[in-house]
């Protein structure tokens, strides 16, 4: 594979590069954040559901109201929190005032949140399948019956559906959720970091026969001195070593190191500040934006049909505009 300093890796054909509305925007900046990314040129604007923070429905169609163009994802909305068929009435409606500009992403729910609100079931795998399954029978317009182990819906069906279905992705990480994703649903979001060998790795485990997306969600900071986009980046990739985290990992060159340098770190900060910079240009689109450029390259030939950046900083439009310079 080119690396990022070669021109081949630099002349591939562009893929949508899509732009996250950060979950914790001052409420005032939401709609300017939105408004500039499409002036920008950005494909895609993805809106984020975390417990207490911000309603991802919500989000979605106050952005979809206030731009024109832009395609928006919904990242993700947890199938244990609405019931199938009213999560397939909102969709719904979003598709129909905004034909062809939505993307609904569906996930398990971080099993923290959920555990609080007592939403996690006792198969998440089983609730996900079944769901997923309902809700795209549900948008297509079809008639639904169904008796499930969690989804039980008994012949509704959408009165008006849109004309274009919105594509269901699913928000997952590990082998066996990928695999759910490739027989029940349009495509897959892979939250943070989204390295070349793990979006590799999550094509193989989706195991799709036709189309199907992969969404890259990245950390990204474009700046001429690539020093300067390390240091921001750096602090966000402190829970890199979780369990969580682990397939992103898992197909990493240098996982067996990250997982030494994380069991020997006494802290978080100690653990990110000895991180090579090479393990940290691979976790993270930082530096030039011919740089950034190529790994989105990178990222794209490792099979994703989109990259969503992660604006990084304390002023999120600023770095909007800096990342627009990769585009």
């Amino acid at each position: 594979m080119p690396s990022p300093e070669t021109p081949e890796a630099t002349q591939t054909p562009r893929t949508p590069v899509g732009v996250m509305l950060p979950r914790d925007l001052p409420v005032a900046e939401i709609l300017p954040f939105a408004r500039r990314a499409e002036e920008l040129g950005f494909d895609e604007l993805w809106v984020v559901e975390d417990l207490g923070f911000r309603g991802g429905l919500a989000q979605a169609g106050v952005v979809l109201g206030a731009t024109d163009r832009i395609t928006v994802g919904i990242g993700i909305l947890p199938v244990g929190a609405r019931n199938v068929a009213f999560a397939a009435t909102e969709l719904n409606t979003l598709a129909e005032l905004f034909p062809g500009r939505v993307l609904a992403g569906i996930g398990h729910g971080l099993p923290l949140w959920m555990r609080e609100v007592g939403a996690w079931p006792r198969s998440p795998l089983t609730l996900l399948e079944e769901y997923s399954q309902a809700l795209r029978t549900l948008l297509r317009g079809e008639r639904l019956t169904v008796e499930g182990r969690y989804v039980q819906v008994d012949g509704t069906r959408l009165k008006t559906p849109a004309p274009q279905a919105p594509p269901v992705l699913l928000g997952v990480r590990g082998p066996r959720s990928l695999a759910v994703a490739g027989r029940a649903a349009d495509g897959v979001v892979l939250a943070e970091p989204a390295a070349p060998a793990y979006v590799r790795a999550a094509v193989g485990h989706v195991g799709a026969d036709g189309p199907h997306a992969l969404v890259a969600y990245n950390f990204a900071v474009v700046d001429d001195d690539a020093a300067v986009a390390r240091d921001a980046v750096r602090p966000l990739l402190e829970w890199v070593g979780d369990a969580d985290c682990a397939p992103h990992v898992a197909p990493l060159p240098f996982a067996d190191e990250l997982a030494a340098l994380r069991a020997s770190s006494a802290t978080r900060a100690d653990f990110v500040a000895a991180m090579p910079d090479a393990w940290v240009d691979e976790l993270a689109l930082v530096g030039s934006p011919e740089r950034v450029r190529a790994r989105l390259a990178e990222i794209a030939q490792a099979g994703a049909t989109s990259t969503v950046l992660i604006p990084v900083g304390a002023d999120r439009v600023a770095a909007l505009d800096a990342l627009a310079r990769a585009l």
